[in-house]
């Protein structure tokens, strides 16, 4: 399936959906509880449903209550060999194989097409030095663990991901030791460990600091129940201030932020760096359109799903914009780094690929395409608001954005965009 994309403008109010990030997360801890919590405003995705199920199969009962979950959490894990569907997921496939080596039995887990192609390994070497028996596909899903853990010291590398160390910490209080983390290499993505902690807290779990993103130590602990509500996903705002950026005369996004901080929140700072004029006020954001744009160099290494939304602005940038420090960007759900690179001088724009990220240099001509977004949601999005700005544009795989932003199309269409399914 495709759709078609004909140059827009966009003007209206939108509603941002719930962070995906904390709804993954903290429908997890709530599954952990020994009694009942209640999880608001969850995004209902096709990853945050994975997670949702897993859970479910672990032994939570979980039910819905409108926007709202109630959760009954896991008493006592069953000893019985269990086969786990991550779908999509990079998350929860990672969250859940931390939680599946505190069971005394085996667990298979495993996903689609793109999930089996994502790294595993320093999680799985980390889980093994733990005591955990781990098989995998040359480091990679379908994976098979049996426990259980007992806690201890484990290094393991930063940058990859930094899931890894996140699902080693929820998993830490659990075991009967507690577990201490060294973070052998330099942490990509700080603010998503960041979130795991904050969300722990949430749940009256305490993380000792020894050495910011290097060493941590958790104790053995329980989680206590709790309510818990989930902001705005300010991956999907910087897209759709992008959207605002390059093709919004009147657009307003609205947005609620609540205490748990994100890291795409600098979308914000970095947009404003880049001359557009942003506007924070009673959780709505607005952005003045700009005729032009100026590029500059941004370090996404704690932003790396900025690295879309940032790089579509390039169109209309009349200076080079240099996006770097994200190699972590090529072991998302694609290589989002060469896909961009590829898709986008279809458009027209004259971009050198870097290990690490890519360099845009201002378009004299643009020009419509058929654009692959490769199944990535980020992707197909970045690529639709492309077409908004240059026309005549088809962009692939519509059906993936249920991963993140289900409504996303529908969405657009409402404020003035003209997308087609095709």
């Amino acid at each position: 399936m495709k759709c078609k994309v004909e140059q827009s403008k966009l003007s209206g109010t939108l509603s941002c959906p719930p962070n995906k990030s904390y709804t993954h997360r903290a429908i997890f801890l709530a599954s952990l509880v020994n009694g009942k919590s209640l999880v608001k405003n969850v995004l209902r995705s096709r990853d945050t449903n994975a997670t949702i199920e897993i859970c479910r199969q672990l032994g939570a009962e979980i039910t819905e209550a409108g926007s709202n979950l109630k959760v009954k959490g896991i008493s006592k894990f069953e000893k019985e060999d269990l086969t786990l569907d991550a779908s999509n997921s990079g998350t929860t496939i990672r969250i859940a194989s931390a939680i599946s080596a505190l069971r005394d039995a085996k667990t298979i887990l495993t996903g689609d097409e793109s999930l089996i192609k994502r790294p595993m390994k320093p999680l799985l070497d980390a889980l093994e030095s733990l005591g955990a028996k781990c098989k995998s596909n040359d480091g990679r899903p379908p994976l098979e663990i049996t426990g259980s853990i007992k806690g201890g010291e484990v290094s393991i590398p930063g940058n990859v991901s930094s899931q890894f160390i996140s699902a080693l910490f929820i998993a830490a209080p659990l075991t009967e030791n507690g577990i201490t983390i060294n973070i052998s290499s330099e942490l990509v993505s700080k603010p998503y460990l960041d979130a795991t902690i904050s969300t722990m807290k949430k749940f009256d779990v305490k993380v000792e600091v020894i050495t910011p993103y290097k060493k941590y130590h958790i104790a053995p602990q329980e989680y206590k129940h709790t309510t818990i509500t989930i902001p705005s996903d300010f991956s999907s705002v910087a897209l759709l201030l992008s959207a605002a950026a390059l093709v919004g005369e009147k657009l307003t996004v609205k947005v609620s932020i609540g205490e748990l901080a994100q890291g795409d929140e600098a979308i914000i700072d970095i947009l404003g760096k880049m001359g557009a004029d942003v506007s924070l006020n009673n959780n709505a954001i607005k952005v003045k359109y700009p005729e032009r744009l100026a590029g500059g160099r941004f370090d996404l290494s704690n932003t790396p799903d900025l690295l879309p939304p940032l790089a579509i602005l390039g169109l209309k940038c009349e200076t080079p914009l240099e996006l770097y420090n994200v190699k972590h960007a090529r072991f998302k759900e694609t290589d989002r780094i060469a896909i961009l690179v590829r898709e986008l001088k279809k458009l027209g724009l004259e971009i050198t690929e870097k290990e690490d990220g890519m360099i845009i240099n201002p378009p004299t001509t643009l020009r419509g395409a058929e654009l692959n977004s490769e199944d990535d949601h980020r992707l197909f999005m970045a690529f639709c608001i492309a077409g908004m700005y240059v026309g005549g544009c088809t962009v692939s795989d519509p059906e993936s954005v249920d991963v993140s932003y289900p409504s996303f199309v529908a969405d657009m269409n409402r404020v003035g965009a003209k997308i087609a399914t095709i």
